[in-house]
């Protein structure tokens, strides 16, 4: 039985995929110079929500450490430019507050 629902789930799979995700999981986030560069890479391998979750917590260093994790340690094929780009957005629309 057990067989049974672990091959209907890898059969469903790929359907799921194909169909995209669920309105729900769409996310939008602040329009502004460098959202297309973060749509286009960052949106590729996981959901933007992990953006807006972790805002409150994260500075221009550690956005910059986020990236650098994301090229080094994930292989996210990211030009220095796109990365400079992601940061710059990621800090200036996601960072904390100014003093």
């Amino acid at each position: 039985m057990k067989a049974l629902v672990v091959l209907a789930l890898l059969a469903a799979t790929p359907a799921m995929a194909a169909n995209g995700p669920a309105p729900e999981e769409l996310v939008t986030l602040k329009p502004a110079a460098g959202l297309e560069v973060v749509n286009q890479n960052c949106g590729g391998c996981h959901s933007l929500d992990y953006v807006r979750m972790n805002a409150p917590f994260l500075n221009a260093d550690v956005w910059k450490a986020e990236v650098t994790k994301m090229r080094n340690a994930f292989g996210a094929q990211l030009t220095d430019a796109d990365a400079a780009a992601i940061q710059k957005y990621l800090t200036d629309n996601y960072g904390p507050p100014a003093s």
